[in-house]
């Protein structure tokens, strides 16, 4: 009989449950999700809550509730990038808001805090980037151009003059999506590995 002998400090399973106690950290994005769309029902404009990071508070709630890994993921690798795009676009020309800065800052805390549980594996950034493209194309389908939420419909401000058109910019700004998402999975990846831990074999 032989028994692979067992790794130091190996990082936690893959396949492990995750516990009721953890799961109930949704409640903190769901919260985020819903004073946004308070925020927006009340103001006008609900079509932004389809922009990355309000609809991710709303899948990294629906993926903690689940148990859900890979939802966990994908929601949680989008507010990192989500951040800071929010802090340069959104927090400086506007100033603060309190439930966008719960949706993005807040977001942000929890998606660290579940990434730490839950871990990452290398092919998270995929899943990541197939959900933006998914998003891209809902976006464009059934919100105004005028919104250009998830940037879906024209040129983001401030590059019009280096683009001629929106089918020029978007294949660039496409792979810069997946080479940052890419970026933000490695390093991901390496500071909270996840693994499928061998059973013993006879």
């Amino acid at each position: 009989m032989k028994i692979d002998s067992p790794q130091k400090n190996p990082a936690p399973s893959n396949a492990e449950p995750l516990d009721v106690s953890f799961r109930l950290l949704g409640l903190l994005p769901l919260i985020f999700f819903l004073a946004q769309l308070i925020h927006y029902w009340r103001g006008g404009g609900l079509a932004n809550m389809l922009w990355m990071c309000n609809i991710g508070n709303l899948a990294l709630a629906i993926g903690l509730f689940a148990g859900h890994r890979e939802v966990i993921r994908v929601a949680a690798i989008w507010m990192i990038p989500g951040l800071g795009i929010w802090f340069l676009y959104v927090f400086l020309p506007s100033g603060f808001l309190l439930t966008s800065t719960l949706a993005h800052a807040g977001g942000f805390v929890v998606a660290l805090v579940a990434l730490r549980k839950v871990r990452v594996d290398r092919t998270a950034w995929v899943y990541a980037f197939i959900w933006y493209l998914l998003m891209q194309v809902i976006s464009r389908l059934t919100t105004a151009p005028d919104a250009n939420v998830n940037v879906a419909h024209r040129i983001q401000s401030g590059w019009e003059s280096t683009f001629s058109s929106y089918w020029e910019f978007w294949p660039l700004m496409t792979l810069a999506v997946g080479g940052g998402l890419w970026t933000v999975g490695r390093l991901l990846n390496r500071l909270w590995p996840a693994t499928i831990r061998n059973r013993a074999r006879q």
